[in-house]
């Protein structure tokens, strides 16, 4: 999965994820643009990548803002060239065990801003380069809440069930310009957001955390649960050549969960 000479840019890309996709696409052979509100927690993971040989440019961006996306792609095309690759990791969880009508309005436009609405945006905006240039590889990061629905989870299951649809309306859209476009569907991933699940879990149920991950783990077909590095394996093979005829599919890395 050679990605040696090609430029990715990467929302979302300081912590769990992020960081473990952005150093499998740099180990790939990819230079980065790593793109976030906060790039002052971006700038550790740019120096590492950069210190093995990688060229790295941190820029800020909002993926829910328009200009803000519209400068930050700008920006990467203007010390790069061109982007070939982006990867939509920037997303949020939305309202914890809330139902559909304890979710407020407000909480539910939230999250679909962030998970859905970003990715539209990102995606709009290095499109119009991917296609004149008759290549790119767009890989968004969806949930297998977006393959099974989850009830307390309505904000959050919406949102990545819409990001399939858009992945795929985009998907025939840009596959005659040789733009693939998919995404990958984690489950639970280790991790503080699945140690934190484990410890409510834990003190619902009366057990260890230790005891609520087993638990976890016994729902999966392969009884595991998910790495950063998993998801990051996915992703780097979505935006390699290896997939060029892959486009519009959900690949779930959730140890058999939703099968």
């Amino acid at each position: 999965m050679d990605l040696a000479d090609r430029i990715a840019f990467v929302t979302g890309p300081a912590k769990g994820m992020g960081a473990a996709i952005s150093r499998a696409l740099a180990g790939a052979g990819a230079d980065l643009a790593l793109a976030g509100r906060d790039v002052a927690a971006i700038e550790p993971l740019a120096g590492e990548l950069r210190a093995t040989g990688r060229r790295v440019v941190v820029l800020a961006c909002d993926v829910t803002d328009e200009s803000s996306v519209a400068g930050a792609v700008a920006a990467a095309e203007g010390e790069f060239g061109r982007i070939d690759i982006l990867v939509n990791v920037a997303g949020g969880t939305g309202p914890l065990g809330k139902s559909g009508v304890e979710t407020t309005r407000e909480e539910f436009d939230q999250i679909i801003e962030l998970n859905l609405t970003g990715c539209f945006l990102t995606m709009r905006a290095v499109l119009p380069g991917m296609t004149a240039r008759r290549y790119g590889k767009i890989v968004n990061v969806g949930g297998t809440f977006g393959l099974r629905g989850r009830g307390g989870r309505v904000s959050y299951s919406a949102s990545k069930w819409g990001l399939r649809g858009l992945t795929k309306s985009l998907a025939l859209e840009a596959g005659p310009s040789n733009v693939n476009v998919n995404s990958v569907c984690p489950g639970m991933v280790e991790g503080p957001r699945f140690e934190k699940v484990c410890a409510e879990m834990a003190a619902r149920l009366g057990i260890t955390p230790a005891e609520a991950a087993i638990r976890h783990a016994e729902d999966y077909a392969l009884r595991r649960v998910s790495t950063a590095e998993d998801i990051a394996d996915a992703v780097v093979f979505l935006a390699s050549d290896k997939a060029r005829q892959i486009t519009g599919q959900d690949l779930a890395v959730d140890g058999g969960w939703v099968i």
